[in-house]
């Protein structure tokens, strides 16, 4: 990556560009932390400042990924010093631009939603559940989801993945999960089902009187919950985070 703008270093046993994975991964770490704990905030605290503020930091992170050089990205450049004594895992760069891209795309959704018009709806929660889930997923397993779309998209099929899945390599015996394993996590689900049902009960309500609501805020439409919310019975939370309560 010698040159200002361009995606990916050229190796010679390679014959498409290639990243360090274990740099990409932990970027997506990285990102991953912050990612949650600004939704968390959001959600529970119905306080939208770190979000807006995520959600801008995640735009010109990517952007200089796509747009100059994942070298000069923020959050490649902290991965790169906390994986500089690790050997590197070469992996196809196209795919991962690939998938980047498709990440650029949900940030400026979410940038346009809600840093700039402040809108607070389902769409979010997608997009902010889908983003979760494809960092979690590249974070704890390597499993770059988008990635696995890059060929029905691209004639050239993608090379070089993490762990060789791209060969599709046979399994090894110890690879294999089998059915006592299978067994093993639906009956550890069950077990702490029944633990949680049984021996943690949710507290019961406490009932208080209600408190006086301002008639400017009882009259104001804004604080109306939508059908939406209400179907999914997301009312008490629209109003947390519409500051209606």
């Amino acid at each position: 990556m010698s040159k200002v703008f361009g995606f990916g270093q050229a190796m010679p046993d390679y014959n498409v560009p290639v990243l360090n994975e274990r740099e990409v991964r932990a970027a997506v770490g990285i990102l991953f932390f912050f990612a949650l704990v600004s939704f968390m905030n959001s959600w529970l605290l119905g306080d939208f400042r770190l979000t807006r503020i995520f959600v801008t930091a995640f735009l010109i992170d990517f952007s200089i990924r796509i747009v100059i050089n994942p070298k000069f990205a923020p959050s490649m450049i902290l991965a790169r010093f906390a994986t500089r004594k690790q050997n590197p895992e070469w992996v196809g760069a196209p795919q991962k631009r690939f998938a980047w891209a498709f990440a650029l795309g949900l940030a400026l959704v979410m940038f346009y939603l809600i840093v700039l018009n402040s809108t607070i709806g389902p769409i979010n929660l997608i997009i902010c559940g889908t983003c979760l889930t494809l960092m979690f997923f590249e974070s704890a397993f390597g499993n770059c989801l988008a990635c696995k779309v890059y060929n029905a998209f691209s004639k050239q099929q993608a090379q070089y993945c993490p762990g060789g899945v791209c060969e599709v390599p046979a399994l090894h015996t110890s690879q294999s999960v089998g059915l006592i394993g299978g067994a093993i996590v639906v009956v550890f689900v069950g077990l702490i089902g029944f633990t949680s049902n049984h021996f943690f009960p949710t507290a019961p309500a406490v009932v208080t009187a209600k408190a006086t609501t301002p008639a400017s805020k009882a009259t104001d439409g804004k604080c109306t919950p939508p059908w939406w919310a209400i179907a999914i019975g997301h009312k008490e939370k629209w109003k947390l985070h519409n500051n209606c309560k």
